[in-house]
């Protein structure tokens, strides 16, 4: 898939997969004495579950008496976790928990119910970058045919370099401990 066909795909998320309704099923029944407590809440979580993923960032809204939205820039985003259990790995679902500088050791949002979760953490790791487009990193030495400034820049570097050759030729060779050299 190219990167224009994934980001198109990513952008049209705005459900959980119906896997995740599934997954809850299995792990309300793992704990069946609390299972008809546990399945009403995980029905509404499910049904009211939306992702939004725009030009500034990804939002996230659930909830029916208690609703809760968190919306984060994609400058804020600081890292992604991709998790998934066995569960879930067998029904192609998995977690991805999105971290800010925020202070606090959890994540700040944790979208679940992907089948598209590589797509999706790529999506964000290329926006959180700041990168529009995948492009290939030229060879060292080389200047990019589109670079413009980065030819200078790169020239700039090769005279730094070569001045510090010099710089490092002339002085004079440094002195071993053992030949009466005193260190301050």
């Amino acid at each position: 898939m190219s990167p224009r066909s994934d980001e198109a795909s990513v952008l049209t998320i705005d459900r959980p997969d119906p896997k995740l309704w599934t997954y809850y099923i299995l792990c309300c029944l793992a704990v069946l004495p609390l299972a008809p407590l546990l399945l009403p809440i995980h029905w509404f979580r499910y049904h009211t579950m939306r992702y939004r993923f725009t030009d500034e960032g990804v939002s996230m809204s659930w909830g029916i008496l208690f609703r809760r939205q968190i919306l984060l820039n994609y400058a804020r985003i600081q890292d992604i976790h991709l998790h998934s259990n066995v569960v879930e790995r067998w029904l192609g679902l998995a977690r991805l928990q999105i971290q800010t500088a925020s202070g606090s050791a959890s994540a700040e949002m944790t979208l679940e119910g992907l089948t598209q979760f590589e797509a999706v953490r790529d999506f964000l790791y290329s926006r959180m970058r700041g990168v529009k487009e995948v492009s290939p990193t030229p060879s060292v030495g080389a200047a990019a045919p589109d670079a413009g400034g980065n030819e200078e820049l790169a020239t700039l570097l090769r005279e730094i370099a070569q001045e510090l050759r010099a710089l490092r030729e002339a002085l004079p060779p440094a002195a071993t401990k053992g030949e009466g050299s005193t260190h301050v």
